[in-house]
Order: structure tokens, then sequence, then C-alpha cells
């Protein structure tokens, strides 16, 4: 048995021992750390920054509350409230706006899906220029917008008046329900919608799921929305909820035109019921953050599985085998 070289290989013992008697330290150094206070330090930062922000946004939303109810001399009241169900145009302007901003998501959607879809699978390289014209209406002020808009339906009744357009350019003008303000809110959505959209594509392998699916026999209808649109779904419901923020607190567009939504309605009656029309801007905020909770508890549901998916995936695989 060879024994040990001496005051050498005491020398290399000592220098390979030398780092696992770093990390050890490194390790003691550690441990002893954790229950002091550098530990301890981000969690206060974080409950500080999470405190001032609901600060922030609870504080506005309180004081409103409390103009809405405390009457000087009368104490508390919730006449303010009570009255709004029975204010005239309440009912009305709110389901114009609801209605409105149903229809706006269902075109922006329908405009963005099929073409980032389209863009993502057969031409990625379109995918800057399709960026470029749905970022546009960021760059064009809504007043230059509804400038634009106001010219032209001035402009319709002298050019189409003996022309079969005619009717439908009326028609696009109805105050219960005008068409022409879900055209412009569809382009004032479309960068909140491509970004949503282009970000959950971005999460997902969608060429590998339509080459998966185009494999087992699927057909393209089949492939977009049984297999992309359910991996979207947290993008969609995102979409959703910013177009329905986005339409219920516009009112540039609709004011000037000459149309009386919500945002809109709730103007008009502030300077006669200055109370009502605070008390109708806490309550709008509550209806908004319900809905958009509704669509975000929407997007986020677990997917399920049909029989009819399952029979078809069965289906195809035994095709498959016996092709």
């Amino acid at each position: 048995m060879a024994a040990p070289a001496g005051p050498a290989a005491s020398a290399s013992a000592s220098r390979d021992g030398q780092p696992d008697r770093q990390e050890a330290r490194a390790a003691r150094s550690r441990t002893a750390g954790r229950g002091s206070g550098p530990r301890f330090r981000p969690r206060v930062w974080r409950g500080a920054v999470l405190a001032l922000a609901g600060a922030y946004f609870l504080l506005p939303l309180l004081a409103s509350f409390v103009f809405t109810v405390h009457v000087p001399g009368q104490g508390i009241s919730f006449e303010a409230y009570t009255q709004l169900l029975g204010a005239e145009g309440f009912t009305r302007s709110l389901l114009l706006s609801l209605g409105l901003a149903a229809a706006t998501i269902t075109a922006s959607l329908l405009l963005a899906v099929p073409a980032l879809v389209a863009v993502r699978i057969g031409s990625p390289r379109l995918r800057p220029v399709v960026e470029v014209m749905c970022m546009m209406p960021l760059v064009v002020p809504p007043i230059a917008l509804v400038t634009g808009i106001s010219t032209v339906l001035r402009w319709g009744p002298e050019h189409l008046s003996r022309t079969p357009l005619y009717q439908t350019f009326l028609a696009v003008q109805n105050p219960d329900f005008p068409l022409v303000l879900v055209l412009a809110y569809t382009v004032l959505a479309l960068p909140f919608v491509y970004r949503s959209l282009d970000a959950g594509l971005r999460a997902v392998d969608v060429p590998t799921l339509v080459e998966a699916a185009r494999s087992c026999g699927a057909s393209w209808p089949y492939v977009v929305l049984r297999v992309i649109l359910p991996n979207l779904r947290t993008a969609l419901a995102g979409a959703a909820f910013l177009t329905l923020a986005l339409v219920l607190g516009e009112f540039t567009i609709a004011s000037l035109l000459g149309f009386q939504p919500f945002a809109v309605w709730i103007v008009s009656i502030s300077g006669a019921h200055a109370r009502m029309s605070v008390a109708v801007s806490v309550l709008s905020l509550l209806i908004t953050w319900l809905l958009l909770l509704l669509l975000s508890r929407a997007g986020t549901a677990p997917a399920t599985v049909s029989s009819g998916t399952t029979r078809h995936s069965r289906t195809s695989r035994t095709s498959g085998k016996e092709s």
C-alpha cells in the first residue's frame, strides 16, 4: 500500500479542500442570514407598494361615495342611488353602451383572429405589416378620426340620395343603435386586440398544433375552432375586456357625432344632478369591474373536451393506423 507523498501531497490536499471550505462558509452565512432583517425587507417593501397602490385607487372612489351619500345638514342619504333607476335615459344609455361593446368585441375579434392566425401559420414575413396597420389608430387622435367621420356623414346625403346606398347610409346612423360608433370603436380597439392576441399566439406553438391536427385528418374550420381558439382563451378574454373598458368610457366620438351612450349621459346630467352623476360614475366603475372579472374568469376557465371531439380524434387515429 502506497504512502502519501509527504508535504507535496498535503499541500495538494489542502488546495483541493479549499473550495469545499469556501462553499461551507457560504452555506453557513446563507443559513445565518435567513432569520435576519435583509430577508424581511422585500416583504415590507412589497406590502408598502401594494398599500400605496390600493390607496391610490380606492381613496378617490371612497371620497366619491361619501360625496354621494353625505348631504350637509341632512346627514346620510342614499337618495342619489335610489333615483338612478328612475332617471330619464339611464337604462337606455347603459343598454346602448353594453350593446355597442358586444358588437365591437365581436367585430374586432372577427377581424383580428383570422388575420393573425393566417399570418402566424402561412406568412410570418407579413407580421410587421399587419402590426403597423393595427397600431395605426394609436397615431391618429380620436378628434381627427371623428372629424373625418363627420365629414363623410355630411357628404353622404348630398351624393347618395339617388342611389340604393342612401338607406344603408341612414341605417348606420340610427340613434337606437348607431353602427357608425361600432365601426369607429372597432378601429380604436384594434391596437389593444392585436397586442393581446399576438402575445397569446407567441405563447403557443401554433404551427406544431396545426400540423398535428391536420395529420390526424382535421379540417381547417375544426383546427381553428377546436384546436387554436381554446389555446387562445386567455388572450381572447384580455382583448374582450380591454375593448369593453374602451367602449364604456369613450366620450369624444359619441358626443361629437350626437349620440348618447352611457358616458355621454353621465356628462349630460352632471350640471343638474351633481350627486347623481357621481353616483352613476361609481356604479359604472363597479359594473365595469364586475364585467371584467367575469371575462377574466371565463378566460382562465379549464378547457373541457366534448364527446364529439373525442370521437373525432379516435376516428382520425383509427383511419391513420389503417392507412
